[in-house]
């Protein structure tokens, strides 16, 4: 896939379509958003600090596809994103998790991306330092008795040392072995380090701050000297383990860190989903309403710009873009306090699905939930077709279900598709056997869904 630095915003919307369908104004939205990310940096004048990101706002039911088109933007963008969910956070001095902790999330998500792009950079190197180590362990140097290293045929001044000669031989033959993979399976002794504890504890910690108690738990784990542990493994974990060590050796992780506060400060996206649930709704103040008010009021400096302290450094959020998702079925975006209201200027509203969206959803996306059992009914060597008339069966059947109960969207297709199934997966490989077909009618799909029909009463 292309990087969203290179992503038009009409790419970035058929990217999108691959998954989601339907929705194309909040398609665009967001489209448009993530590409002024890349325009913003390309500004050359004084302007681009003032240059402020338009945060989107998504209002509709759940299962319209809110949480789906974050989930993609993710995948498409190339830059640190994190999702969270508004009802976990509580107003400063209740229990729970406060507010920053998402810019923190989002750090620690910036700084894994830098730092497996660094490793990918020096994954060559890496890989040479590891052949070596495996080597060594397979075949160890032949090692001078007065000063203890390895000692090669220049420096005897080219003087035939048989019992040194021999080992460079043989150590150059299996270095190729190596290389060609033809001794993965052989067993070597390898040192491999580990922490000397657990992480450290302390009582009476529940006040400190989060950013000091993390820092501190960093700088004690660092004092304490790291165990090397021998382990008897094959050569191709040794690879996994060593590989892993050698490349982190290469690394500067001051340097990572810089990137990634870079990073995250000019291209982070913050999802920000049931914001709904912190709305007051009725009006009423006190009890449960004060604490959503506290929350709102909260996030309000995050959203509006503000400098949260992490273990990696200081971040600045003037510059991330915060996407945040409601179904607002008792509260209304007006609900929210107006000072939060004006920082998401942009208001999409998702419409609910039909069924002519259902039967397309079935069918169109690249993880459309009938590719996904076909997939996994193959995995056991059966072959599961739907005719077309199945499938407008399955549409209708959840689309009705979505009318007379409660409305969860293209979730009630999982519902819908595990009753019709569910049978089937029990039966392979016992009953249905590998290279088996099965094919899903329309009176199959009435036949298996009576009994969920009959219980509706019941799931009301």
């Amino acid at each position: 896939m292309l990087s969203a630095t290179f992503l038009t915003p009409q790419q970035i919307v058929k990217e999108l379509d691959k998954y989601i369908i339907g929705q194309h104004e909040a398609k665009r939205n967001v489209a448009i958003a993530l590409r002024n990310r890349w325009r913003r940096m390309n500004v050359t004048s004084d302007i681009q600090d003032e240059i402020v990101p338009n945060n989107i706002l998504m209002i509709g039911a759940t299962g319209v596809g809110k949480t789906e088109i974050a989930r993609r933007l993710a995948k498409i963008a190339d830059a640190p994103f994190v999702k969270v969910e508004a009802s976990k956070f509580t107003e400063v001095g209740y229990v729970g998790r406060d507010v920053e902790s998402m810019v923190r999330d989002l750090v620690e998500q910036s700084v894994n991306m830098v730092k497996a792009h660094k490793k990918e950079e020096v994954q060559e190197k890496a890989a040479l330092a590891v052949e070596e180590i495996i080597l060594d362990a397979l075949i160890p140097p032949m090692r001078s008795k007065t000063a203890g290293f390895p000692v090669t045929t220049e420096e005897t001044n080219g003087t035939p040392t048989s019992d040194i000669e021999l080992n460079e031989r043989t150590r150059n033959l299996f270095r190729e072995k190596i290389k060609n993979g033809e001794l993965e399976d052989r067993k070597i002794e390898i040192h491999v380090k580990q922490n000397s504890g657990p992480g450290v504890g302390m009582i009476g910690a529940g006040m400190m701050d989060e950013v000091s108690m993390m820092n501190l738990q960093e700088m004690l784990s660092g004092m304490m000297p790291k165990k090397a542990k021998k382990r008897k493994v094959t050569v191709g974990e040794a690879r996994k383990f060593l590989l892993e060590e050698e490349a982190a050796k290469l690394i500067d992780m001051d340097e990572v860190k810089e990137e990634a506060i870079r990073k995250a400060e000019n291209a982070g996206i913050i999802f920000i989903d049931e914001i709904d649930k912190i709305a007051s709704g009725t009006g009423k103040k006190g009890g449960p309403d004060v604490s959503r008010e506290g929350v709102q009021r909260d996030l309000l400096p995050i959203v509006e710009g503000s400098t949260v302290n992490t273990k990696y450094g200081v971040i600045k959020t003037d510059h991330v873009l915060f996407v945040a998702a409601g179904a607002f079925h008792i509260s209304k975006p007006s609900d929210l306090i107006p000072e939060l209201q004006g920082r998401f200027p942009i208001r999409v509203e998702l419409t609910n699905l039909t069924r002519e969206d259902f039967v397309r959803i079935l069918k169109e996306p690249k993880n459309a939930l009938t590719k996904q059992y076909q997939a996994l009914f193959d995995a056991e060597g059966v072959t599961v077709s739907f005719d077309e008339e199945a499938i407008d069966e399955i549409a209708k059947t959840a689309f009705e279900f979505n009318l007379e109960m409660e409305n969860i969207g293209a979730r009630r297709l999982q519902t819908v598709m595990s009753r019709l199934l569910n049978e089937f997966l029990f039966d392979v490989p016992d009953k249905i056997f590998p290279d088996s077909q099965i094919q899903i009618t329309r009176d199959m799909v009435i036949g298996k869904l009576k009994g969920l029909v009959a219980n509706k009463d019941l799931s009301e």
